[in-house]
C-alpha cells in the first residue's frame, strides 16, 4: 500500500473517531429519553432545502443551503435524531441571519 493510502486511511479513522467523539459528547449532554414524547410531523431532505433556500436572507446563504443540507443528510444516519435536529436548527440560524457574511472564497466554494 503506497503512502498516499496510508494517508487516506488514517484520515478516514480520524474523521470517524472525532464523529464518534461529537456523538458521545452529544449524549452525554442530552442521554436519549426513555420515554418517548409526541414525534413532530416527517418531512424529507428536499423539502428541508426547499424550505431553507426560500428563508435564506441572501442569495448567497440561500446557495450554502444546498451544501448544509448534503452536509447533514450524509451523516444523519450515523448521529442522534435529537442532534440532527439541533444541527438543522444551527443551519437555519445561520441561513436567517442578515448580517452573516461569509468571505468571497467561502460563498464561491472554495475550500481553504
Amino acid at each position: 500500500m503506497g503512502d498516499w493510502q496510508n494517508f487516506d486511511n488514517r484520515e478516514t479513522i480520524g474523521k470517524a473517531l472525532r464523529l464518534r467523539r461529537e456523538i458521545d459528547d452529544f449524549e452525554t449532554r442530552w442521554p436519549a429519553q426513555s420515554v418517548r414524547g409526541e414525534t413532530i410531523p416527517t418531512f424529507s431532505w428536499e423539502q428541508l432545502e426547499r424550505q431553507l433556500v426560500d428563508l435564506a436572507a441572501t442569495e448567497t446563504q440561500a446557495a450554502m443551503a444546498r451544501h448544509l443540507v448534503s452536509a447533514t443528510r450524509k451523516l444523519a444516519p450515523f448521529k442522534p435524531s435529537e442532534m440532527v435536529l439541533r444541527e438543522i436548527l444551527c443551519m437555519t440560524w445561520v441561513l436567517l441571519d442578515e448580517n452573516f457574511r461569509p468571505d468571497a472564497r467561502e460563498a464561491s466554494g472554495e475550500m481553504t
